[in-house]
């Protein structure tokens, strides 16, 4: 696996990039691609469709995610949610519609871009009891036991240490609080074309784990009633697995059985 700095230093430099073009064009999800084809193909497959939900902001829609955690997240008036990896605010404000003004909705985002964009988005719509936060998702900068609901959206798979991430989401939950986040997982081996590929650590497959894995490290947390609440298949553009595959991987790729999976996942602090 590359070092985790220069990991953590392409994810940035990409939503850094995507923020800067979302001001004149449309994004693909997650950042999927090289720098030259972000805007010019479409890769929202893996994106959920968000328009119908109260809350939803346009300009917060990036197209980043691959799952609705909020949908399976349990939010209740008057709850503290921390949104982890929450971009330029789009599950923040859904999450706000929920909560309603009794609760409050903290995002936690490690690109100033993106907290830029959020804090902007915000100000449009003058919400108090919502907040955006600098911070990466292995050190919360948050205090232990602060909320009662943690979220995040296609981007644990991008965190280097995802024990250390579970770790601190276990950290920041009140207890007898959840969280629900949404990632891509795999089945099977991944070809080593994608995964060396240091673009696909912000594009949401090389940086994931297989799902037995990825659930693994959450039971190594001490949670509690932790269950899978949905799963979806995703199914690559042939041209991007071109990009990163020779033509025989890509034959075989094609004819093998390896799944890539976005997962909600939902689990209780004890």
């Amino acid at each position: 696996m590359e070092n985790s700095v220069e990991i953590k230093k392409v994810v940035r430099d990409k939503y850094a990039e995507i923020v800067n073009k979302s001001k004149t064009k449309s994004q693909s999800s997650c950042g999927c691609c090289g720098t030259d084809k972000i805007v010019e193909t479409d890769y929202s497959v893996f994106n959920d469709n968000y328009e119908n939900l109260d809350g939803y902001v346009a300009e917060a829609d990036l197209n980043l995610g691959c799952g609705l955690p909020t949908e399976y997240a349990g939010i209740n008036i008057g709850n503290t949610v921390v949104d982890l990896g929450s971009g330029a605010g789009n599950d923040v404000f859904v999450s706000r519609a929920l909560v309603g003004n009794e609760g409050r909705v903290i995002g936690i985002d490690f690109t100033e871009e993106m907290i830029s964009k959020a804090e902007m988005n915000n100000d449009k719509i003058g919400f108090k009891n919502v907040e955006f936060k600098l911070g990466e998702i292995e050190e919360i900068p948050l205090e232990e036991n602060s909320a009662d609901v943690v979220i995040s959206n296609c981007v644990l798979n991008l965190v280097p240490n995802k024990d250390k991430a579970f770790a601190e989401i276990n950290r920041i939950l009140k207890p007898n609080g959840h969280f629900c986040v949404s990632d891509i997982v795999l089945e099977g081996k991944i070809p080593e074309g994608l995964k060396k590929s240091a673009e696909m650590y912000a594009g949401c497959v090389s940086g994931a784990l297989q799902k037995n894995e990825y659930l693994n490290i959450i039971d190594g947390h001490n949670f509690k009633n932790v269950e899978v609440k949905s799963v979806k298949s995703i199914v690559l553009p042939e041209e991007l697995l071109k990009e990163h595959l020779t033509e025989m991987q890509f034959e075989e790729f094609k004819k093998s059985n390896i799944g890539i999976k976005s997962i909600t996942v939902v689990g209780y602090k004890n």
